[in-house]
């Protein structure tokens, strides 16, 4: 299962799950309860992306493919302000920064610069002379194709917004994503009745079409009468016109038929989703024809209802991302090769090997002065390193856990010591969360044991 922000996770499940549990599970690990406006696509033999049926079984779609998923945004909300949980806009903050990464939505130089600018205040906050220096944003990805005007630009812009809360950034930077051209189109190549390429777009208005990246005609929904779909062609009944008398037909042509019933189901379930109150059941009995697709989920009016009952504690969460790689896990069972495996690898050659660097780093903070004379207070680091792997709420974490131990010849002060071993961690293995902290204090005439949670943001 992989996430716009480039998590792995590995899920558990039964033979005959359906696509909800699925997802229902990962709303869960996400800590997501607006979770309608997400669903879960996967490729198939043909490399096309495809939407998960969460209303049938997973095993009946993944006939011929990997069980490999991406977490994504489904029906990107007209209006993002309307979304009851900051965690929600967060996700969706994400995904359209991906969106952005990966060219699906265009932006000018200006909109890369305020949109980047948005997104290094929500995950650094203030600037801070001190902290950020002067080229604190080059580890952020604003734009395909970076530049250090760029970069210049929402460094300048980023400083005017003092005061301004990760959640209010996110907001903004949602207010103006919205009204880019391309927001929450899902485009499909085709070609026209006269064989010239073309792209449909689907979306929460309708359907559009382009011609070299174009819009050469616009479909909303109220004016589209039926969708149809035969072998590889795509038909929408276009409702007559204020000075026309009948009802008129436009066909698309698609690359094959897989692909005309995918973007009718994509058509079918937009339309459902934004345009009416509850959905459609589907039709019974055993001569019916065409298809029985329906869709099955909310639609945004039952959504929304359901988002004004929420009623908890706005949950807490990292913003982070853009900087560090988080632990990756598999869908079938068998471990996927993680960016972050090789930082742990590297972990461990290092405390394996005396005469590594970072162990050289640690025998120079261990009782040694600036001046190169041993203090009277020396303070000591051991590292001891555990990998270990639980089975949690259905799926498996796979968990690091670095421990330092200090030691001193004399009494060592407490909080002193403790932020020198959070530093420490974060020095030797900065893509790594620290998220908790043990402090066990020992003395010769007894044991005293204290536990302090500390959310460290990654800087």
């Amino acid at each position: 299962m992989f996430y716009p922000f480039h998590i792995c996770v590995l899920l558990f499940l039964q033979k005959q799950c359906k696509g909800q549990v699925l997802l229902d599970l990962v709303c869960e690990h996400l800590n997501l309860l607006e979770k309608d406006y997400f669903g879960l696509t996967f490729s198939d033999s043909d490399s096309q992306k495809n939407w998960l049926d969460l209303s049938k079984e997973i095993k009946k779609q993944m006939r011929t493919s990997s069980w490999q998923f991406n977490f994504a945004v489904k029906f990107y909300p007209p209006d993002p302000s309307q979304l009851m949980e900051d965690i929600t806009r967060y996700y969706l903050c994400l995904q359209l920064r991906n969106d952005i990464l990966s060219g699906r939505l265009p932006c000018s130089f200006v909109t890369h610069a305020l949109l980047g600018s948005y997104t290094v205040q929500a995950e650094l906050g203030d600037f801070d002379q001190d902290d950020h220096g002067s080229d604190y944003v080059s580890d952020f990805h604003f734009a395909p194709n970076q530049t250090h005007e760029l970069e210049a630009r929402v460094m300048e812009l980023h400083r005017t917004y003092r005061g301004m809360t990760p959640a209010e950034a996110e907001i903004n930077f949602l207010e103006s994503a919205k009204k880019l051209s391309m927001y929450g189109v899902d485009l499909h190549h085709a070609k026209d009745s006269e064989e010239i390429d073309i792209m449909l777009g689907v979306c929460a208005n309708g359907l559009l079409i382009y011609r070299d990246r174009l819009r050469i005609n616009r479909f909303a929904w109220p004016k589209i009468l039926k969708i149809s779909y035969k072998r590889s062609n795509f038909y929408i009944k276009i409702r007559p016109g204020e000075y026309e008398q009948f009802e008129s037909t436009i066909g698309f042509k698609l690359s094959n038929h897989r692909a005309a019933k995918r973007l009718w189901k994509v058509c079918i379930e937009h339309h459902t989703f934004f345009r009416l109150v509850s959905p459609e059941p589907p039709p019974k009995g055993f001569l019916v024809m065409g298809s029985k697709f329906r869709y099955s989920g909310r639609t945004q009016a039952q959504t929304r209802q359901a988002s004004a009952l929420i009623d908890r504690p706005a949950p807490h969460f990292e913003r982070s991302t853009s900087k560090r790689y988080l632990l990756s896990r598999s869908l079938d069972g068998e471990d996927v090769l993680l960016k972050h495996q090789a930082s742990i690898n590297e972990l461990k050659r290092a405390l394996r090997e005396p005469n590594s660097k970072l162990m050289n780093r640690e025998k120079r903070l261990s009782g040694t002065s600036p001046g190169g004379s041993p203090e009277k207070k020396a303070i000591k680091f051991f590292n001891v390193f555990n990998w270990f792997q639980t089975v949690k709420g259905g799926y498996a974490e796979t968990r690091i856990e670095k421990r330092i131990i200090i030691t001193g010849d004399d009494d060592v002060d407490q909080h002193q010591a403790l932020a020198m071993a959070i530093r420490e961690a974060k020095q030797q293995h900065p893509d790594m969360l620290v998220t908790k902290a043990i402090v066990v204090r020992e003395t010769d005439s007894s044991y005293e044991e204290k536990h302090r949670t500390y959310e460290v943001q990654q800087t």
